[in-house]
């Protein structure tokens, strides 16, 4: 027991260092962690997953913010679309079956490796736009990553950052900080729904909530170290393998 918790306390610092240094949540890992070292059925490694990444967003903010990395007003924009549809994406996560979910959770993980791979290809705005469609623009792509979040058991801030960075022009860094922030609130609503739905495993969150919050700190602190294409290159690459793997492994049941 001892052993398996201690690994339980080291998926959740993986996944906190990943989430913390690109801005993720790190749910990309510890979906697939949890369902693979930790034994978890994918409905229960994607609640259990979407609990821990509420402590991910706070830690991971609060790090950004120490570098001045963090917009309030964009991170409770992006907040505000994104609780409801996070409840719906719950709740529909329970009624797919294990091997639908792990291809969809496979095939959109190749949706954001192509996103950070082409970005420097894709028109994006040269400073941040104020006013009503910039407000628009963050209550829609809110709307999109909760629903994201509630089902596939991440935080989202893939969808978050590339609709921040690529269509409203904040700087990869502000993108990333806000993203952990707006992850809060929508991911604690879409938690406290798969945790009624029992898709939480209460007795792994003792250790691998703390081992989120040290990750995502180191993560957070050294993002602001490393150059930027080295993140998105290490992103790429982590994403792509876990999406081929999620693919292969979601078989039919038997008829």
């Amino acid at each position: 027991m001892q052993k398996r918790m201690a690994g339980v306390f080291l998926i959740g610092l993986t996944a906190g260092l990943f989430g913390g240094l690109v801005g993720l949540g790190g749910g990309v890992l510890m979906v697939p962690l949890l369902a693979g070292m930790a034994r978890l059925d994918q409905h229960e490694a994607h609640g259990t997953s979407l609990f821990a990444l509420v402590f991910t967003g706070i830690a991971g903010a609060g790090t950004y913010a120490l570098h001045q990395s963090l917009n309030i007003p964009a991170a409770l924009l992006l907040a505000g679309g994104a609780v409801w549809p996070a409840r719906l994406g719950a709740k529909y996560c329970t009624a797919l079956p294990d091997h639908k979910l792990k291809r969809y959770f496979g095939f959109f993980l190749f949706f954001i490796a192509v996103l950070m791979v082409s970005k420097p290809y894709l028109p994006t705005a040269s400073h941040p736009n104020g006013g009503l469609f910039q407000a628009a623009l963050l209550l829609a792509t809110g709307a999109v990553t909760g629903f994201c979040s509630g089902l596939m058991g991440i935080g989202g801030g893939a969808i978050m950052i590339a609709g921040m960075v690529l269509l409203a022009g904040f700087d990869q860094y502000t993108a990333q900080g806000s993203s952990l922030l707006a992850m809060v609130p929508a991911g604690f609503v879409g938690a406290v729904t798969h945790w009624r739905l029992g898709n939480v495993n209460r007795r792994i969150l003792p250790m691998i909530i703390p081992g989120v919050m040290i990750g995502t700190f180191a993560g957070g602190w050294s993002a602001h170290l490393l150059a930027e294409p080295t993140l998105k290159a290490i992103f790429a690459a982590i994403l792509i393998g876990t999406g081929i793997r999620e693919i292969k492994t979601a078989t039919r049941p038997c008829p």
